[in-house]
């Protein structure tokens, strides 16, 4: 009997998905671009924050935050369900696409926030897709210094007071 998902009103959580089989769905540009059109179709049909996001070959991560009257896993399941149809109907696979439930986990503090934006924002680095993290166009950080608002909202207070490193970025191009 697997655990009960753990959600709290107005809390950020981090959400991890992963590709069945461990295989690299996300090995095509045009794949990313599909799961993007669907992060931004959910973001028009329920109201949520994503603080960051970053799509990796076989797994991808979100800080999210569910907006009053909204439920995490009704967004979360809307997401990867469209994205799984999709992507069958696109390759004519049938089957499942994710490997078992997408995982979440709250962010009980700033210090807890600030090490999960960290961890997404270095990913690509690590797995060596770039090496300057703002020219992945599959991270928030891509997204914000191109003031690219379909995904990722505007950088609030609290991410310009947390993260100048990256947001300053983003107010440079906009000046």
């Amino acid at each position: 009997m697997r655990k009960p998902r753990q959600l709290r009103e107005h809390a950020k959580y981090h959400v991890t998905a992963r590709a069945n089989r461990q295989e690299m769905i996300f090995h095509s540009e045009v794949i990313k671009q599909l799961f993007l059109e669907t992060i931004s179709r959910a973001k028009r049909k329920f109201n949520f924050t994503i603080y960051h996001f970053c799509i990796m070959g076989n797994h991808i991560h979100f800080i999210l935050q569910p907006h009053k009257g909204q439920n995490l896993s009704r967004i979360m399941q809307w997401i990867l369900s469209v994205f799984a149809v999709r992507f069958n109907s696109t390759f004519k696979l049938k089957g499942h696409v994710w490997y078992d439930r997408f995982t979440s986990k709250i962010i009980e503090s700033v210090r807890q926030f600030i090490s999960t934006f960290e961890y997404i924002t270095h990913n690509p680095q690590k797995a060596n897709l770039v090496k300057d993290i703002f020219l992945y166009e599959y991270c928030a950080l891509n997204h914000y210094k191109h003031s690219n608002y379909k995904i990722v909202d505007p950088p609030d207070t609290l991410l310009l007071l947390l993260f100048p490193q990256y947001m300053m970025q983003q107010l440079q191009i906009t000046d």
